[in-house]
């Protein structure tokens, strides 16, 4: 039995993010705890409908099958004994996941840290909330339209952030919010070669980049993307903010306030991250987008 995480990318997921739990959760909510186990062990053997994150669950797991990048831990507010329907539904898909905690009812988040995990997803923002403030890259995964795609064995992952509050520290954002577009623009000119702070998507890209080292360029088995409402002359400083890190990111994109979504289908995202709604709202349509809430 193996005793050890060896793969050097961990994700995170709740069941409620995998799979979509809705129709569970109207009987917890209208009947009780009670009813809603014995509603998940009379249907434990009807697997659940894919959820939200999914399709990029399925994608990381796709790829290098024979030699995996990444290893994806099931973290449940089910109990173990309501969350076997978790597991028969993680066989049908023929996920390869065998790492869980169910913590019935409690916050799992605290285990998240202690299966060193660089990413956690969840429906729940206030179990998201939690994993941000202890350090961990987190989002709340959102609900989207989008039907489940058959997709192909070893194809590249594609991973698109924004910029300021997911990569970066939120003072710019700050100052944005405070003051406007030009003041904005102005502060960027003038700390252009003063290196931004990391935000909580920093350690997780920092992680990518490792991997990305292990490859040539031209056959990594993801890409990375920086889509930001920035444009000139608030461009330098993200570039040099990156030089200064020494992480590596294979695109960027500096829309000027333009809608993300088209651009975001255009590099085929598999998943989005963005502090705002008004981004994270139509992206969800289209790719799995996490909010990342800020401060």
């Amino acid at each position: 039995m193996p005793n050890a995480l060896t793969t050097p990318l961990i994700i995170a997921v709740s069941s409620s993010a995998l799979f979509d739990l809705r129709d569970s959760h109207y009987v917890y909510e209208s009947d009780g705890v009670e009813a809603y186990a014995q509603y998940q062990r009379d249907n434990e053997n009807t697997p659940l409908s894919p959820g939200s994150a999914f399709p990029f669950v399925k994608k990381v797991l796709s790829i290098q099958p024979e030699n995996p990048i990444a290893e994806v831990i099931l973290l449940s507010r089910n109990s173990s004994d309501t969350g076997l329907r978790i597991f028969n539904t993680i066989n049908h898909y023929q996920l390869p996941i065998s790492r869980a905690a169910f913590t019935s009812g409690e916050n799992p988040y605290r285990y998240a840290h202690a299966f060193g995990a660089h990413l956690f997803l969840s429906t729940n923002a206030d179990d998201v909330q939690s994993a941000l403030q202890n350090h961990c890259a987190a989002a709340t995964i959102l609900p989207g339209n989008r039907e489940s795609k058959d997709i192909e064995a070893n194809s590249q992952l594609r991973i698109a952030f924004d910029g300021d509050a997911v990569l970066f520290d939120d003072e710019s954002e700050k100052i944005y919010q405070a003051s406007g577009l030009d003041a904005f623009n102005e502060n960027e000119k003038n700390a252009a070669h003063s290196p931004l702070g990391g935000g909580p998507f920093k350690p997780f890209l920092a992680a990518l980049h490792q991997l990305q080292k292990i490859y040539p360029a031209d056959k990594c088995p993801f890409r990375t993307a920086l889509v930001t409402a920035r444009q000139a002359p608030a461009h330098e400083r993200v570039i040099r903010t990156l030089r200064e890190w020494e992480i590596r990111i294979d695109e960027s994109l500096f829309l000027g306030g333009l809608t993300k979504t088209e651009f975001l289908s255009a590099f085929q995202a598999d998943i989005f991250f963005d502090d705002q709604m008004t981004h994270c709202d139509p992206a969800s349509k289209h790719i799995p987008t996490g909010h990342v809430p800020s401060n």
